[in-house]
């Protein structure tokens, strides 16, 4: 078995956990490959003394990984994709923070998890990726230009709302004037979609929402669209320019650009343990929030 290796950030006292996993995969004799910022920052904590090999772009990487192991929280996976593009690696999450969606096997838990996954005791679950192309095309976005999560649209420089005019399969929508609006796959539904009021849709629904972010007019509710649809918009406001963010990554277009968001021609593939499946957290996090209140 060969796997891949991902982190972005030392956690405070994930250095047992970082290297419990190691210790699993050397004994099992599986091949790891480190992405290299995080295999420096483990060399730094002086987690481990064994020499790997490291990777730094996706064009390092090809079909032969089995496996890419995420190591931190849910951000930690969105980056992730950024290496496995449509390479169809399935990507495991390891949880070094808070309780997430994506990172579902917690630390604690990694000998248990290692175990299942090395007797093929796990389940994929693919996830829906959106895809965005601009005119006029921008650097800024480039070859990147795709999201697990959400695609968002929002002001920039401005306390002023702007307006985004939206299009379905090229039949005229609606223009939302708010602070901006968010095209949400079932996988971001947890996410920013879910804190401006959309709701939770089960990973596997062929379906998409747009979300508007605090929107001036109280009838504008978030939609439920097929994923097949393609969405167009076009922004205007105060500023000359606004923000559209892909997951983690931000870029500045100009008002007269328009923009094209669609799903992704591939896939994500996530590993999924049965007692740490999408309904399993789902669960968990409600269970959390209420004795948060509580």
């Amino acid at each position: 078995m060969k796997v891949g290796i991902y982190g972005q950030f030392y956690h405070k006292d994930s250095g047992i956990y970082i290297k419990e996993l190691f210790d699993i995969l050397d004994h099992e004799n599986i091949e790891v490959s480190i992405e290299k910022n995080f295999l420096n920052l483990i060399h730094e904590h002086k987690i481990l003394n064994k020499d790997y090999k490291h990777f730094s772009t996706f064009k390092e990487l090809d079909d032969t990984y089995d496996l890419f192991f995420s190591i931190g929280g849910d951000g930690t996976i969105l980056k992730s994709i950024n290496y496995i593009q449509n390479l169809n690696i399935p990507i495991l999450g390891i949880n070094t923070g808070r309780l997430g969606f994506l990172a579902t096997i917690q630390k604690e838990e990694i000998k248990r998890s290692i175990s299942s996954i090395l007797h093929k005791k796990y389940e994929i679950s693919e996830r829906t990726v959106l895809c965005i192309e601009t005119n006029p095309s921008s650097e800024e976005i480039g070859e990147t230009n795709y999201a697990l999560n959400e695609i968002a649209v929002s002001r920039k420089n401005t306390t002023s709302m702007i307006t985004v005019e939206t299009w379905l399969n090229d039949k005229y929508l609606t223009s939302y004037w708010a602070d901006g609006l968010i095209v949400s796959t079932p996988t971001g539904s947890t996410g920013y979609s879910l804190s401006c009021g959309g709701p939770v849709i089960v990973p596997d629904t062929k379906a998409l929402v747009i979300t508007p972010i605090a929107p001036h007019n109280l009838n504008a509710r978030p939609l439920v669209i097929k994923d097949d649809t393609e969405i167009k918009l076009k922004i205007s406001g105060r500023e000359d320019f606004f923000l559209v963010s892909m997951d983690s990554r931000i870029a500045t277009l100009s008002n007269a650009t328009e923009i094209s968001i669609k799903i992704a021609p591939f896939t994500i593939s996530m590993v999924e343990i049965e007692k740490d499946s999408f309904l399993e957290t789902l669960r968990k996090k409600l269970l959390w929030g209420e004795d948060k209140r509580n």
